[in-house]
């Protein structure tokens, strides 16, 4: 570059009135341009980009719910749980080993929240019903060790399996009750394939929500128990797989995505997803965010709780469908605490307890839902009165006096809640409801409940329940049993554990087969159940773990002050304000 006489005469200029400086003087210029210029690089560096999107919304924008003033009133990012930063986690160099880890400039984010005070050692079963529960166990794995390892599902009848996304669900799923149960053996096996055989470079569709509860609520529940960075290696790059998902004009996330190209899109059967498959993944990808520091995991599931939150409901409640073009519920879908629409609510509870009751839209939107259940769907049987949640066909007009077997998780979320805090009067509902629900198995020739259930409103009937012959098959499904665990760790009560001893006993009469346990066709006639030849993952990793913890003499073996435990059964620590 060439420069005129007149820049040269105005830099002799500059440096006689520099040299002109006493030295005192110049060394605190010097000083101030230092200073002024590290000040510049913190906050670059501190400060997400934001960028905009082809419809002109931002991106990358970190929600106010997630920010918070520090000292000097300086928002920051609100995150827990990062290893590295202020010694949270007792040994920090597990993240360091990760390889291709994240841009260590997410130390940067404040440590606002503390993870509970866990020091857990699993020393298997104490009592006699666990060590039965622990025996069934062994037979499930045994015959899965044979004829289905490292696919999705065991078919014990027919000695194959059933690969639904090719992931080895049944291994993951179940990786941490196998550690819970204190099964040393059984751990080294499932590790064992996790670590060589688990990869997620795999070219098929899989479902976002199922993956999600199933896959990364295991790997990451199994690493808070281990400290084992291999699990969180693995996390880390599902989750990274699955972000693809939140990439719609809405927000609202795409059902299905295919993990080795990473593209995403609506269910094949519909423009649709279930709304409970979009509200019941934030424990997850939130817990993901405050493992590793990087916020972007919850960023994508907050701006969805968001997006629900702010959508027009029925007193709280909420239809089954949402379309993630749209980011608006399908008009006149069904309102149910069944299928597609259960963990909605679960999930706005069990968010408000993970985040250490710090996120106030959440327990608020769940207490209008329980008073818009209260008005609109629970109703009581003639003639005994027996107190049931029925549905909304079209989210308006009379109730259809069906009750999903999936809709029993309510009697221990109410619970649950008033555990921590939430209204007395919930307790007593969830009694109610956890007693009807155990007369849906206690009814049955099998004493094993139908997958639905219909309620009698008619006073000219005398029974208060009936079960239509398509109906009544049973999955080996594990929402009452989770029930029964949360009531009876609330109040106490041993008739939660003799009731759940009375299932256990059931599903080892009927259900049990040479090569492992099997959902059956019909409950009711015991002379011809009907074995369906599948055994799901969620038997291992929730209803057996469920029975499991029920059975146990230790109030504290997964404490609920300390846990909250996903939709799987997955635990993930509960984080707490150091405030």
């Amino acid at each position: 570059m060439n420069y005129s006489p007149i820049d040269n005469i105005k830099t002799k200029k500059l440096r006689r009135h520099w040299n002109g400086l006493s030295k005192c003087l110049r060394s605190s210029v010097l000083s101030v341009i230092i200073i002024t210029t590290l000040i510049c690089i913190y906050f670059y560096l501190l400060h997400p980009i934001v960028t905009i999107s082809k419809n002109g919304t931002e991106k990358n924008e970190i929600p106010s719910q997630l920010m918070k003033k520090d000292s000097s009133n300086i928002l920051r990012p609100v995150f827990g749980d990062v290893p590295g930063v202020d010694g949270v986690i007792e040994e920090p160099s597990d993240i360091d080993t990760l390889e291709n880890s994240n841009d260590r400039s997410n130390n940067n984010y404040r440590h606002e929240l503390i993870p509970a005070n866990r020091n857990h050692k699993f020393s298997g079963p104490t009592t006699a019903r666990q060590k039965s529960v622990v025996k069934a166990f062994k037979h499930a794995w045994k015959g899965y060790k044979r004829f289905a390892w490292g696919h999705d599902h065991l078919k014990p009848i027919s000695e194959t399996y059933h690969d639904w996304f090719g992931l080895g669900l049944t291994i993951v799923d179940s990786i941490d009750t196998i550690y819970i149960m204190g099964l040393k053996e059984e751990y080294e096996e499932a590790r064992d394939w996790i670590e060589k055989h688990l990869h997620f470079d795999v070219n098929r569709d899989v479902n976002l929500f199922e993956v999600t509860i199933r896959v990364l609520g295991g790997l990451l529940s199994i690493h808070h128990f281990t400290k084992d960075t291999m699990f969180l290696t693995k996390a880390i790059d599902l989750a990274d797989r699955l972000l693809p998902c939140f990439e719609s004009e809405s927000g609202i996330p795409y059902s299905d995505i295919n993990l080795s190209t990473r593209q995403s899109h609506a269910p094949k059967w519909s423009p649709d997803s279930s709304t409970s498959e979009v509200t019941t993944i934030q424990l997850e990808f939130r817990d993901l965010s405050r493992i590793t520091g990087d916020p972007k995991y919850e960023i994508a599931v907050e701006k969805v709780s968001m997006i629900i939150h702010k959508l027009e409901k029925k007193d709280g409640l909420v239809p089954i469908f949402i379309n993630a073009n749209t980011g608006q519920f399908r008009s006149y879908a069904t309102i149910t605490l069944g299928a597609r629409g259960d963990s909605y609510y679960e999930y706005l509870l069990k968010q408000w307890i993970q985040t250490g009751k710090a996120i106030d839209y959440l327990k608020d939107d769940y207490l209008e839902s329980i008073a818009g259940v209260e008005k609109h769907l629970l109703r009581r049987t003639v003639p005994n009165g027996l107190a049931f949640v029925g549905e909304l066909p079209g989210g308006r007009g009379e109730l259809k006096p069906k009750m999903d077997h999936l809709t029993c998780y309510l009697p221990g979320a109410l619970a649950l809640g008033t555990r921590h805090g939430l209204p007395e009067r919930h307790l007593r509902l969830a009694e109610e409801l956890a007693a009807t629900c155990y007369q849906t198995y206690a009814q049955q020739p099998t004493f094993l409940a139908p997958e639905i259930t219909y309620f009698n409103l008619q006073a000219e009937k005398s029974q208060d329940m009936y079960v239509k012959s398509n109906d009544a098959h049973n999955l080996l499904r594990p929402e009452f049993i989770e029930s029964l665990w949360y009531l009876y760790q609330i109040t106490n009560n041993s008739t939660y554990q003799d009731w759940g001893w009375r299932i256990f006993e059931a599903f080892e009469k009927y259900t049990r087969v040479v090569n492992g346990y099997t959902s059956i066709g019909n409950v009711k006639n015991t002379a011809m159940v009907r074995p369906k030849d599948m055994m799901e993952s969620f038997f291992l990793s929730e209803t057996l773990k469920y029975l499991y913890l029920l059975f146990s003499d230790d109030p504290k073996l997964i404490d609920l002050e300390e846990y909250v435990v996903n939709t799987e059964a997955h635990p993930l620590p509960i984080m707490y304000s150091n405030n």
